[in-house]
């Protein structure tokens, strides 16, 4: 029998940062926890990403996840709030790999085509399709719904590349 592999799903925004595990023991998934981290924006950058790291480990900490993953950002018309995002998605990078995780990453498109079937669609499908593949997910909005799906995708990519024979030389 296989045993459960933690996977903790990042979904990075300077604002709130969207978070979601999952136990995964083969094709099936099993909701573990979900929320979201943020930060305050009266505060400077500066403190704002270290609210998002320091709630972020105190997550990783608490529910002990194997692996990670994390969704990359897209471009904003903005560049400085391209670069706000990419400094806290730095953050969701930065925090599972010091605690020793493997660190996944999956574009907007990967992770919706995992879990709703298709590269595009909005939010509300994506809730929805994380309650159909996890009736007991409990989550408290987007951000930590997208998180669930981006954990989901990475469990449906690690069954894949387990499949893939390794090639002998």
């Amino acid at each position: 029998m296989a045993s459960a592999i933690r996977i903790i799903g990042i979904d990075p925004g300077l604002r709130r940062t969207g978070w979601g595990v999952i136990d995964a023991v083969g094709n099936s998934l099993r909701f573990v926890a979900a929320g979201t981290v943020t930060s305050d924006d009266k505060c400077e950058l500066a403190s704002r990403l270290c609210q998002l790291h320091d709630a972020l480990s105190d997550v990783v900490h608490v529910h002990q996840p194997e692996e990670a993953a994390v969704e990359h950002t897209f471009v904003n018309v903005n560049p400085t709030s391209t670069l706000k995002l990419g400094q806290a998605r730095g953050i969701a990078l930065l925090v599972p790999a010091r605690a020793g995780l493997a660190v996944a990453e999956y574009t907007p498109n990967a992770v919706k085509k995992a879990v709703i079937g298709v590269g595009h669609g909005d939010k509300a499908q994506i809730q929805m399709m994380v309650k159909v593949l996890m009736p007991r997910a409990v989550f408290s909005g987007g951000d930590s719904a997208d998180a669930l799906a981006v954990a989901i995708c990475h469990a449906h990519h690690r069954q894949g590349a387990m499949r893939i024979p390794v090639a002998v030389t």
